[in-house]
């Protein structure tokens, strides 16, 4: 067992891995300050009882009763005399002793998220007394945790909102979920956190489930709502990991962005001039996209006006023309003057919105921008533009009066707003800085003329009368307004064959003032083709050279055919030997198939086995017999030659053979060597010698062989007879 000596010295070498001292009871009060005879007070005396803790996995989901641990005491000889007796949480119900020998058991299977822990007690008995034979020791149940807690959010949709035009990375919520397992232990309630929904607007802190805005420029006009789905996921985000998820609905709230402007550039009031001094005379109305307070406007009269005021109606936000002085139609009926609409609120957070025509010639004046110092009315502040925002280096701003001109001439048809960015720092601490956005709205000049809404090819036929309809063309003009534009359409009066009948609606008709035309006549205007299915022998739409191309292509396909199968043809058997320069040891196989003993035309296997009887006159039969050289006979192999004279001799009659191929082959020979009595038992040795033998000699050869004489010298023709 562990004692509580060990114990602390396997702690002491856990927490001081390096100590050079040997962890005794005389040097470890050393370690903690204490004088050698101090350290001697932690010497216990030998217990064999003592505390312990188990752990225990949560959820076990196997049939038998889940093991726990054991307890063990040095009392307990192994005799039965000993008895284990557990006390504490769940004692006898959830967690079960044997008495005999101290397994602990778990009878239910245990969740970590109920209770992470039980306290026991275990006292140890004799069985026959009931005498205590240690003192009752206390120890712990741990119930280690796994993963099985999907993190939850708090509310499954949260709502939020951020005003419009923010920068990015502004905050706007924060969520979190909470996973029941242990925080302590393992990654099973690390949490990370992602966006499912909602890019590339907003974005969301992986580490605390903040969200941020990740988009610029992002407009409540434009869209106003975003459904952001976030993710919290367990194991530190790894695959396996439970997930929960909610929605945020998040909300641009309206910052005043965009200035009330008039739907018509000019308006028209009629008055009687017996009407009142102090009566409305008519009304006017601007339109502003922003809402609440950022949409209350103000109008006036640029310059003032003798006869005419307009005040704001704040109910419905029109502006009311009344009349100052009394009118007089016979002095003078007509008037004209301008009228000023402003917000009557505006955002601190406001940006510029500033307006500039087009083809505006460089160094032109654009508008004013100001910061002020809340510390100091009087701090000089120095401006600038965050060329990233102005990459084109279109604007230029004064240093000193924020003033912003422009570099180049602006056009309206590549880029109708620029968005720039304006850097007010103090001079006298340049880290206090601050920026503010400016739109610029570039307005639309006429500088682009009308143009064809395509590309028209018109076609005529022959047989066409005088008035008859063969096209109908628009236009379209990129200059502003895009639609409104009243095109007149116009074709020269001197044309003999066509004539053109606008519409009135932007889109014009061409219609033929004769008819008789005639395909093969030059025409000066338009392409006429036959509208009767008469033959033609080349249509406009087939021409001699198409029919020549098709002509030669199909020559070039018969041609690859032919030259393909010509070359399958003359395709030779490759070689046996592909390479002309390795001729080394190469095995050659032979597809050829013998037809047993009784095929004497094919190898005479009995001639390799036994070489003293082989045939004078066979020739080999690896080679096509060509008789240029003499045949060579093969010297008889000795008695008591021995297998390697045996292999050598071969060796050399094949490598002096004039008739051999230009390759190695490879010879199999079962040569037995001499010295056997029995020489050899092949059967196509047998067959080799043509005759029949005499197998009398094996009755001579002793017991061993009696059986294989008996079979032999039985079957003997003689013996027959």
């Amino acid at each position: 067992m562990i004692t509580t000596q060990a114990l602390l010295l396997l702690m002491l070498s856990i927490l001081w891995p390096s100590a050079t001292l040997p962890f005794t009871p005389e040097n470890i009060g050393n370690l903690f300050g204490m004088s050698e005879s101090d350290g001697r007070i932690l010497q216990r005396s030998k217990r064999g009882w003592m505390w312990n803790q188990f752990f225990l996995l949560e959820e076990y989901t196997g049939n038998d009763h889940q093991y726990v641990g054991k307890l063990h005491s040095n009392m307990d000889k192994g005799d039965g005399n000993v008895k284990y007796v557990l006390t504490g949480d769940g004692a006898g119900t959830l967690f079960l002793i044997d008495e005999k020998s101290g397994d602990i058991h778990a009878t239910k299977r245990l969740d970590r998220e109920e209770k992470a822990m039980y306290t026991l007690h275990a006292k140890v008995l004799d069985r026959n007394t009931n005498a205590e034979l240690e003192p009752d020791t206390e120890f712990n149940i741990k119930i280690h945790d796994i993963n099985d807690n999907a993190p939850k959010f708090a509310r499954e949709i949260y709502f939020a909102s951020v005003p419009e035009m923010s920068e990015v990375g502004t905050s706007v919520v924060t969520v979190t979920a909470t996973d029941a397992d242990d925080q302590t232990y393992g990654n099973s309630a690390k949490l990370v956190y992602s966006i499912l929904q909602g890019q590339p607007y907003f974005s969301v802190d992986s580490e605390n489930g903040t969200i941020k805005t990740a988009l610029p420029g992002m407009d409540r006009e434009v869209k106003e709502n975003y459904q952001v789905v976030i993710q919290a996921k367990d194991m530190a985000g790894q695959m396996g990991g439970l997930s929960g998820t909610t929605t945020v609905s998040i909300t641009l709230s309206d910052v005043n962005d965009s200035p009330p402007r008039f739907a018509n550039h000019s308006f028209r009031v009629t008055a009687v001039e017996s009407t009142e001094i102090g009566g409305a005379i008519g009304h006017i109305k601007a339109d502003d996209p922003d809402i609440g307070r950022n949409a209350e406007m103000e109008y006036s009269i640029v310059g003032g006006h003798d006869i005419f005021n307009i005040i704001t109606d704040q109910t419905t936000q029109e502006g009311l023309i009344l009349i100052k002085k009394a009118l007089d139609y016979e002095s003078k009926r007509d008037y004209e003057f301008r009228v000023e609409v402003k917000n009557t609120y505006l955002d601190a957070r406001n940006p510029y919105i500033i307006e500039v025509h087009e083809d505006t010639a460089a160094g032109s004046f654009v508008g004013v921008v100001s910061a002020r110092d809340p510390d100091a009315d009087n701090k000089p502040v120095k401006y600038s533009i965050d060329r990233h925002t102005d990459l084109e280096r279109l604007f230029n701003i004064d240093s000193v009066n924020g003033t912003i001109t422009t570099l180049k001439a602006l056009d309206r048809e590549m880029s109708k707003w620029h968005n720039i960015s304006v850097v007010a720092t103090e001079i006298s601490n340049p880290r206090q800085t601050t920026r503010v956005p400016v739109f610029i709205k570039v307005l639309d000049v006429n500088d682009n003329a009308p143009e064809f809404a395509m590309s028209y090819d018109t076609f005529v036929c022959e047989n066409v009368k005088a008035g008859q309809l063969i096209q109908t063309i628009s236009a379209v003009d990129t200059d502003e307004p895009l639609v409104g534009h009243k095109f007149v359409f116009s074709i020269s009066a001197n044309n003999p064959n066509f004539t053109i009948v606008d519409r009135e609606d932007n889109t014009a008709n061409i219609v033929t003032r004769r008819g008789g035309f005639s395909r093969h006549e030059m025409s000066i205007r338009g392409n006429m083709q036959s509208c009767n299915p008469e033959f033609l022998p080349f249509s406009d739409g087939l021409t001699t050279g198409a029919l020549v191309a098709i002509l030669l292509c199909v020559i070039i396909l018969l041609m690859i055919v032919v030259l393909f199968a010509a070359l399958r043809r003359q395709r030779k058997k490759e070689p046996l030997i592909i390479s002309k320069e390795d001729v080394r040891d190469n095995v050659v196989s032979y597809n050829d198939e013998g037809g047993g003993e009784e095929d004497t035309q094919a190898f005479d296997i009995g001639t390799l086995r036994n070489p003293e009887v082989m045939d004078t006159n066979k020739l080999r039969r690896d080679i096509i017999p060509e008789m240029l050289f003499p045949f060579r006979r093969t010297s008889p192999i000795k008695d008591n030659t021995n297998v390697r004279d045996f292999i050598n001799g071969r060796l050399q009659e094949n490598d002096s053979d004039p008739t051999a191929p230009p390759y190695d082959s490879l010879a199999t020979y079962a040569y037995e060597g001499s010295g056997s009595l029995a020489e050899s038992l092949s059967s196509l040795e047998s067959a080799a010698t043509e005759g029949d033998q005499d197998y009398d000699y094996l009755s001579n050869w002793g017991p061993q062989f009696k059986k294989l004489a008996e079979m032999y010298i039985v079957k003997s023709p003689d013996r027959e007879t």
